[in-house]
C-alpha cells in the first residue's frame, strides 16, 4: 500500500494523541516512514510524502515528520534506529528546559527538563538535543519506556495542533546513547535541508485547504471567487517550483551548506500557506469552518505549525545573508 492509499483509508479526526500515536504505529509497521534520505537522488519523493500526511492531518504530520527526521538523523550520523521503534526528534532549547549529559560507561546520563516533546506520551523513544560537561551541544537518543523518564501534561495548552501533545519531558538519571559528535545537530548538511522538509508539511496543508475552493468554483459560477482561486493557484504553484527546485539543489550538492536555500523555501512557503488560508477564507465564508471536520482542524493547526518559522526575525536573518548580494534572471 502506498501512503496516500493508506491515508485515505483513515479516519478524517484524531480525537487525542493516542489516536495519533497509533496511526504512526500503523505507518511504521507498513514501511510507509521509510522515506528517501535528502540529498539522497530522491529528495522531492520525501517532500512529497511529508507534503501527503500534511495535507491529511497536521498532528500526524507533527509526529510524521519528526520520527522519520530523527531516522535520517541517525542514519546520517552513523547509528541504527531500533526496528519498530517511533521516534520524536526534539531540539527546543528554551532557556529555562535543558537536559544535561554525562559519561556513564559506553553510554550517557540524562538529567534535566526538555520542552516541546511532541507525541512523548505515545513514542518509544527520542533523539533529543543535550548539553554535555563542556558546554556543547550532543545529540542523545534515549528510550522513554525506562526508569527516570517522566512524560508531564505541563506546558500545553493548545487548541490549534492540541492533539500532537508537545509536552514537557523530565529526565532524572536517565540511560541514553550520544548519536554523533558534539555540535553535529546544527553543523551537519541535515539540518537546514530538513527545515526544507518543515516547508513540504505546509505546502500540504495549504494545498488541501484550497482543494476545498476549487471544488466550490467548480460548482458555482461566482466571479469573486474565481478571482481567490487564481489568488491561491498562483501563490502554490511559487510554492511548489520552490520545493522542487530546493529538492534539485539538494540532490545536485548534497554537503552544501542549505541555509540560504532553506531561509529562502521557507519565507516563499509560509507566505504561501498565509495567503491560501486568507482567500479562501473570504472566499467560501464560515461554511466550511463550521461544516467540514477536516479542513476546520487544518485550518485551527496551520496557523500554530507555520510558528515553526520564526517570521520577521527569520527575514531578518535572510536579509542579512544576501545583503551584499544580487538577483539575476
Amino acid at each position: 500500500m502506498d501512503l496516500q492509499a493508506f491515508l485515505t483509508r483513515q479516519p478524517p479526526d484524531y480525537a487525542d494523541t493516542q489516536a495519533l500515536g497509533r496511526c504512526l504505529r500503523a505507518l511504521v509497521e507498513a514501511g510507509l516512514d521509510q522515506l528517501p534520505l535528502p540529498g539522497s537522488g530522491q529528495t522531492l519523493e520525501r517532500f512529497q510524502r511529508l507534503a501527503e500526511v500534511g495535507g491529511h492531518d497536521l498532528g500526524l504530520c507533527k509526529l510524521y515528520e519528526g520520527h522519520t527526521d530523527a531516522l535520517a538523523i541517525i542514519q546520517q550520523l552513523g547509528g541504527s534506529p531500533t526496528p519498530g521503534s517511533t521516534w520524536g526528534m526534539w531540539a527546543a532549547e528554551p532557556p529555562n528546559a535543558r537536559v544535561r549529559v554525562r559519561p556513564q560507561g559506553h553510554m550517557v546520563e540524562l538529567n534535566g527538563r526538555k520542552a516541546w516533546c511532541s507525541g512523548a506520551e505515545v513514542l518509544s523513544h527520542a533523539l533529543l538535543t543535550a548539553w554535555d560537561q563542556q558546554d556543547c551541544q550532543q545529540l542523545v537518543a534515549v528510550a522513554l519506556d525506562q526508569p527516570g523518564v517522566t512524560v508531564t501534561d505541563q506546558g500545553w495548552q493548545a487548541v490549534g495542533m492540541g492533539a500532537s501533545g508537545s509536552v514537557e519531558v523530565l529526565f532524572e538519571g536517565a540511560e541514553g546513547q550520544a548519536i554523533g559528535s558534539p555540535g553535529d545537530y546544527l553543523n551537519r548538511p541535515g539540518f537546514w535541508q530538513g527545515g526544507i522538509g518543515i516547508a513540504a508539511c505546509w505546502y500540504g496543508a495549504a494545498q488541501s485547504i484550497a482543494e476545498r475552493l476549487r471544488s466550490h468554483c467548480a460548482h458555482h459560477e461566482e466571479p469573486h471567487a474565481l478571482a481567490h482561486l487564481g489568488a491561491v493557484d498562483s501563490a502554490l504553484h511559487a510554492a511548489a517550483e520552490v520545493l522542487r527546485v530546493s529538492a534539485l539543489m539538494i540532490d545536485a550538492a548534497p554537503l552544501d551548506d542549505a541555509e540560504l536555500l532553506a531561509r529562502r523555501a521557507r519565507a516563499v512557503v509560509e507566505h504561501t500557506a498565509e495567503q491560501v488560508m486568507l482567500h479562501v477564507g473570504h472566499a467560501l465564508g464560515a461554511g466550511p469552518y463550521c461544516r467540514d471536520r477536516q479542513f476546520a482542524r487544518l485550518i485551527a493547526d496551520l496557523p500554530v505549525f507555520l510558528r515553526q518559522s520564526h517570521a520577521e526575525r527569520d527575514l531578518a536573518a535572510l536579509g542579512q545573508t544576501v545583503i551584499t548580494g544580487t538577483w539575476t534572471l
